[in-house]
């Protein structure tokens, strides 16, 4: 897809939701803090009219890749040709176990997609959730996550994480000649499109978390540099020219500012860039490498990663560089930290002897856990709601690809994309 059509498509994408309903008393939720979470079986049949069975797969696999719902299969059902405006007969579905059923009806009048669905209680016989989602007929997609973000909210206690785009590195090619292209996909895998033509090397996008903006660095044999790249507009631009190589960037919670890294001479340091200003303010001084900087939620703090002590470890310092302090204290080099959106955790890259983990731990330096263990596990990225990681994952002699785990370690499989994927952003909840 060409670059323009695909800022036009990201600009187009409005939804309007209008509640039709008062949900009643839940009788059935999913505690997501519990050790082992039994995934709750749930009935999801074709929704009626046009694109309906299209969007009811949608929303089973959303629901599925959770890891907290168990689909029932459609050849189990007794019910048939459910109306969206009538009532279910609970006792068929309680015959095939299960505990949740969503049903729903498309309609396109005036040129515009109108999606009406209900989530039912099974065992209670109540409706728990009623919501009407218009929007273009081309959205239907997103239509379908939105639904997944509701039934997931509404089951578990938690924002969904299904409206949303991943940003990452396509690779193709050999190992020597490999082509690293700036891609772009739905979080389900859907709609890939690429950003730049491959004829340089790009690395580490990151999203902001207030707008369809992105930061990467290219790497050219003339040097490297750090671009913003507005996905509405199209427009891109280069933050500025600085002696050495600029690394690693990553925006501030308010979009406002770009943290990154300067090397010059072996020496690396971490700066930060006001982008209404385009003043620069140097964060480090240590004679080490410092990279990796993330903002804290609230944009107060930065953790990164440095080797300061020797071999690399996680930090946290004041977003003025102030007030620095080691929080990491475990064998094996940390790298590549990234705060949870929510503020409860850091996760990281640890590598010990030959294996790679993706883990977590408190910003204090707390309830360190590793969640995976491969040959190279690295550059994680948190969804927005703070409850699943998508990570890249290399195999001896393969390419690398992208994999999801959540934050307990349980629910670890690969990503809905059938390429070459390294180093994924993982985007806010779409408007």
């Amino acid at each position: 897809m060409r670059l323009k059509a695909v800022c036009l498509a990201l600009a187009s994408l409005m939804l309007v939701t209008v509640s039709v309903s008062t949900p009643a008393a839940a009788q059935i939720e999913i505690n997501v803090n519990k050790g082992d979470v039994q995934p709750l079986p749930i009935a999801i049949p074709a929704f009626g009219g046009a694109r309906g069975a299209d969007i009811a797969q949608v929303i089973t696999g959303n629901l599925e890749r959770s890891g907290l719902f168990a689909p029932i299969g459609q050849q189990a059902y007794i019910e048939k040709g459910l109306n969206v405006a009538v009532q279910p007969r609970f006792p068929d579905w309680k015959a095939i176990n299960a505990q949740a059923l969503v049903n729903g009806q498309v309609t396109v009048e005036g040129g515009r997609l109108r999606v009406d669905f209900r989530l039912w209680d099974i065992y209670s016989e109540q409706q728990l959730l009623g919501l009407q989602f218009t929007s273009t007929p081309e959205n239907w997609r997103r239509v379908a996550h939105k639904i997944s973000d509701a039934v997931y909210e509404r089951l578990t206690g938690e924002k969904g994480y299904f409206d949303t785009r991943i940003v990452f590195v396509s690779e193709t090619g050999g190992r020597i000649n490999r082509t690293k292209t700036l891609a772009i996909m739905d979080q389900d895998g859907a709609n890939p499109s690429y950003l730049t033509d491959g004829s340089y090397i790009v690395m580490s996008p990151r999203f902001s978390a207030t707008s369809q903006e992105i930061t990467y660095m290219t790497l050219r044999p003339e040097g490297s540099a750090i671009y913003l790249f507005n996905l509405e507009t199209a427009r891109r631009e280069s933050i500025g020219q600085f002696p050495g190589m600029v690394y690693a960037p990553r925006f501030s919670p308010d979009g406002g500012r770009v943290a990154f890294s300067v090397e010059r001479g072996g020496n690396s340091d971490i700066y930060v860039m006001n982008l209404k200003s385009r003043s620069s303010a140097r964060l480090t001084s240590d004679p080490g490498i410092d990279t990796s900087a993330s903002f804290s939620p609230d944009g107060t703090k930065i953790v990164f990663n440095s080797d300061r002590g020797g071999q690399p470890q996680l930090y946290i310092m004041n977003s003025d560089g102030s007030g620095v302090r080691r929080i990491s204290y475990g064998s094996g080099r940390y790298t590549t930290p990234v705060w949870s959106p929510v503020g409860d955790f850091i996760a990281f890259t640890k590598q010990t002897g030959g294996e790679f983990h993706i883990g977590v731990m408190r910003p204090d330096g707390s309830d360190e856990r590793l969640l995976t263990t491969s040959y190279l596990d690295e550059s994680p990225t948190w969804a927005p709601n703070g409850r699943v990681l998508m990570f890249s994952r290399e195999t001896p002699g393969g390419p690398p690809r992208l994999w999801t785990v959540d934050v307990t370690g349980r629910i670890l499989r690969p990503a809905p994309y059938p390429g070459s994927g390294s180093d994924p952003a993982w985007s806010p909840l779409l408007n």
